[in-house]
């Protein structure tokens, strides 16, 4: 084995540890704040292992599109909801545990198996400088319509996330109509020297 294959084995090594740690933090962990820099992480890891594919547009689109905006919009969108509320108990939270516990344990069991089962081939030959003009191509034409719906869907999520953070500075809530806490509504300031009238 020459130095650049041991190279790129350890690489792809320590960045698909990355992805599986992170992955798993991103779920355990009870902090979501830290979850969402966990996937972050993982995001950026992704990205490492399209660099070892020699896809260097889409390594640098991930880091631009999920890193630089799907996750910030993620952490936007938690810091503007995170509210300190104590959960009630859940009714039957043993039984959903073992589900899910299950459907994760089958759904690795059938990704495992894919992996060994497929026939792995090379893959085409690169394309060099012109998959940048390839990829445009299919993402206007072939993929319009779901990058159109992603964008939308972006922004649909920053609308819900303001409206649900602005439920605590209006009076009533529009959703129950009901009177809303008012803990964080701007307390009344201290006129500053400008305000307070000529003695």
């Amino acid at each position: 084995m020459t130095i650049a294959a041991s190279t790129q084995l350890i690489c792809f090594l320590v960045l698909s540890s990355v992805v599986v740690l992170g992955a798993l933090g991103v779920v355990l962990l009870s902090n979501i704040v830290y979850s969402a820099f966990l996937l972050g992480g993982v995001f950026l890891a992704v990205a490492g292992l399209y660099l070892l594919l020699n896809a260097s547009f889409v390594a640098a689109a991930q880091v631009l599109v999920y890193v630089g905006a799907v996750n910030v919009l993620i952490l936007f969108a938690i810091m503007l909801v995170n509210k300190k509320e104590d959960l009630a108990p859940i009714p039957g939270i043993t039984l959903r545990r073992l589900l899910s516990g299950g459907v994760c344990v089958g759904l690795f069991a059938l990704l495992t198996r894919v992996v060994l089962t497929t026939p792995w081939v090379e893959g085409p030959e690169p394309i060099g400088e012109d998959a940048t003009v390839r990829i445009g191509e299919h993402l206007f034409t072939d993929y319009l319509l779901p990058f159109e719906l992603a964008s939308v869907l972006l922004l649909m999520a920053m609308i819900g996330a303001i409206v649900l953070a602005r439920r605590d500075v209006q009076a009533v809530d529009p959703g129950t109509g009901e009177l809303a806490d008012q803990g964080l509504i701007e307390k009344a300031r201290t006129p500053l020297l400008v305000d307070q009238p000529p003695s």
